[in-house]
């Protein structure tokens, strides 16, 4: 029986991404942020519990990715196509002369593509057991669901302003589109032990994230994301730089 426990959160993530899904193509991005978080917690979940259970298998392998793909790969494609499609008819003339106004909101899907791309890769890449090799899909899509979150909820109209300029979505589309796929290491938080002295970067990464996230609130997520990867590019320089 036990063996189930971790699939069954891995369907609480797929489920969740479902419902995300649903709520993303209404345009309620607040209530598919909040699904999305939640899919990203079963999916932290599976994995503890399939470590502590030790009932990790090639299905649960599988299942996972599958699951990934709709919270951390269809919601934010869909969340991005939504934005970019809501700026360009607001202002209507964007890329008028070229008439790409139309197809320019189905850019955001670049991002679905690149997680699907992501994930298959994931599988069958050994050297990601402990680590990452590319921006993990649940960090582009945390990124991602913060944008509309900003909006509905900052009061820094300079900082809304840049979220919803498209030359700023469509940076971050491609942005996060490479990032997905680059040969980049970066971190994992998985924990072998939990000594500080084996632990100095993650410990660190996460203190500065939770000051973040209270003093800033949403628009702490998309700097956390920076944050990771710049703290995870220092640290490979460092241990080259030893080598």
């Amino acid at each position: 029986m036990k063996k189930h426990i971790p699939n069954l959160l891995t369907l609480g993530n797929l489920l969740s991404g479902t419902i995300a899904t649903i709520f993303a193509v209404e345009g309620d991005f607040v209530f598919a942020g909040l699904f999305v978080v939640l899919g990203i917690i079963f999916d932290f979940l599976d994995g503890f519990v399939a470590r502590i259970l030790k009932v990790s298998g090639e299905l649960g392998k599988q299942l996972d990715s599958l699951a990934d793909m709709v919270t951390s790969g269809v919601v934010p494609g869909i969340i991005m196509f939504q934005l970019l499609k809501n700026r360009t008819e607001e202002i209507g003339d964007f890329s008028s002369d070229l008439n790409l106004q139309h197809y320019l909101p189905y850019l955001g899907l670049l991002l679905t593509l690149a997680a699907c791309y992501r994930l298959a890769k994931f599988n069958i890449d050994t050297r990601q057991s402990d680590s990452f090799i590319g921006l993990p899909t649940p960090a582009m899509s945390l990124f991602v669901i913060s944008l509309p979150l900003i909006v509905a909820y900052s009061n820094y109209s300079i900082i809304t302003d840049l979220v919803q300029n498209n030359y700023f979505l469509i940076t971050v589309t491609l942005i996060l589109t490479y990032l997905m796929n680059a040969e980049l290491p970066l971190f994992s938080l998985k924990f072998k032990d939990y000594s500080f002295k084996n632990n100095v970067m993650k410990y660190f990464f996460l203190i500065t994230a939770i000051v973040l996230i209270i003093i800033l609130k949403y628009i702490s997520i998309p700097l956390i994301i920076v944050f990771y990867v710049l703290l995870s590019v220092i640290s490979n320089y460092q241990v080259k730089r030893k080598l």
